[in-house]
């Protein structure tokens, strides 16, 4: 029961279910395109460099308020106990990537093989190297205070992976895409991750200095940013029904490929918390140092991917549709590790927590 509570506590009722409402805007989108086509074709009149605008502003919506939550002074504080961050760094950057490409390349074109044709399977595969090439920033602050990690050091974690996101990301998407036989312009995907990454970060930034300075810390954590909650998640389901009315056919023509897409995002997912979570058990890290960790790995940036698939193949590309089946199966297996990380807590040394 206790457990319950911390987990009622720390998740909303939208982000408890987020799955089920992921389901739901699918059904309607897929109803909205089949059955009243004129709407998408009427926002897909709203483009420009084949990115929608409507969906590039719900993406916006989506961005910058969790960039807010972001406080980039912790930075100082990276010579303090920095093992913890040298297994955040290594697992997102220098193995997560790799392991997507290989586990997706595995399941896509050798294990369905028969089910899903070579030209999908690799748009597939970049929907899954978009995602493995971006670990979470937000979510993993409700990750952290379910598994009761340290929300000081987690601070610092996530501050440094949106920095390193802005040098790291491209140049290993474009790696993989490349390895993967898929051309993209690369002036397509930084462009991208300027509108997506630059843009909201630098209004977050700039937006959580001048609150803080004219109406204090506690008014900004207590009060204003409660207000953009609601907003990010309404904005991340308008965004989800609109992309699905542009995929109507695929789902339609493919209903079994969601299912097939979600098993090795699922592994991967998995696979990649116990590599962080044991390497930082192996290195006698406390529990709440750990937890997180193994939460960053594993949990994806998948607005992120959804900005950058839109953006690279357009909304109608099946690389986004597997973006959004990230987006499907993220709550519930990282509620499901979350538990996994409560009941192992006894496998951590009862040391004095690391202090940032």
């Amino acid at each position: 029961m206790g457990d319950r509570k911390q987990d009622d506590k720390g998740i909303s009722f939208f982000e408890r279910y987020l799955t089920i409402w992921v389901i739901l805007c699918m059904i309607a989108g897929v109803l909205i395109g089949k059955y009243l086509p004129d709407i998408p074709s009427f926002l897909g009149k709203f483009e420009y460099a084949q990115v929608s605008i409507p969906i590039a502003i719900l993406i916006w919506l989506m961005i910058y308020p969790m960039m807010m939550k972001v406080d980039f002074a912790s930075v100082r504080y990276i010579g303090k106990n920095p093992k913890g961050l040298y297994v955040t760094w290594i697992t997102n950057w220098l193995i997560k990537p790799f392991t997507m490409y290989a586990i997706a390349t595995f399941f896509f074109f050798v294990v369905f093989k028969a089910w899903i044709p070579p030209d999908l399977a690799k748009d597939y595969l970049a929907g899954a190297i978009l995602l493995g090439a971006a670990p979470c920033t937000a979510m993993v602050f409700v990750w952290s205070y379910l598994t009761k990690g340290n929300a000081a050091y987690t601070v610092v974690q996530v501050a440094t992976n949106d920095l390193i996101i802005l040098l790291a990301y491209t140049p290993i998407v474009a790696l993989l895409l490349g390895i993967s036989g898929i051309r993209i312009p690369w002036p397509t995907l930084v462009l991208s991750v300027l509108l997506f990454v630059v843009v909201p970060l630098a209004g977050g930034i700039l937006t959580r200095f001048l609150v803080i300075r004219s109406r204090g810390s506690a008014y900004f954590h207590q009060t204003f940013l409660p207000k953009f909650r609601h907003i990010t998640i309404a904005g991340l389901l308008l965004t989800l029904i609109i992309i699905f009315s542009f995929q109507g056919d695929v789902i339609l023509n493919n209903p079994w490929h969601i299912f097939l897409i979600a098993i090795p995002l699922s592994v991967q997912t998995v696979f990649i918390f116990f590599l962080a979570y044991l390497v930082s058990k192996k290195l006698k890290l406390p529990h709440s140092v750990a937890a997180p960790a193994g939460m960053i790995g594993a949990s994806n940036f998948f607005e992120l991917a959804v900005a950058v698939a839109i953006a690279l193949f357009g909304s109608t590309s099946p690389v986004a549709l597997a973006t959004i089946v990230g987006v499907l199966v993220e709550v519930p297996v990282m509620l499901a590790l979350v538990k996994i990380a409560n009941r192992t807590k006894h496998w951590f040394f009862r040391e004095r927590e690391l202090e940032v």
